[in-house]
């Protein structure tokens, strides 16, 4: 019997980030609420969240767009912070490895949910409105 010669290994094509997510290259779809979200984003040049939910992947290590980082865990919204120039951006949180990511909004956010980050502060009944209230 003849032995076959193995074959060549072909290189691997190039991924990116939506590789295998919904086929199709314009959008992602997102962990939290399942809708297909499309990369591009009004006043953001990296979409980092869904509009939806403002849930996250944890994909980027230090610059925004690099898409270095190995967890790819679910980032979850903690809260939101104001920049020195007024603009909104949301702070998110790995379940996975626990770290902590700025995000700036984008302009077809949904504004309820962003209202409702926003706003959790002044709800939480732990917290003395007084105090909240000096800073």
């Amino acid at each position: 019997m003849a032995r076959r010669k193995p074959a060549a290994r072909r290189p691997q094509r190039h991924k990116d980030v939506t590789h295998g997510l919904t086929g199709r290259g314009d959008a992602f779809r997102c962990v939290g609420c399942r809708l297909d979200v499309p990369l591009s984003a009004p006043g953001t040049a990296h979409r980092n969240h869904c509009p939806h939910c403002l849930t996250s992947l944890h994909v980027d290590r230090r610059i925004p767009g690099d898409r270095a980082a190995d967890c790819h865990g679910r980032m979850t919204v903690l809260s939101m912070s104001v920049r020195a120039d007024g603009e909104w951006q949301l702070i998110h949180q790995c379940r996975s490895c626990g770290e902590l990511g700025a995000n700036r909004i984008a302009g077809d956010d949904n504004p309820l949910a962003l209202l409702r980050v926003a706003m959790r502060p002044l709800a939480d009944p732990t917290r003395p409105i007084r105090a909240l209230l000096t800073l």
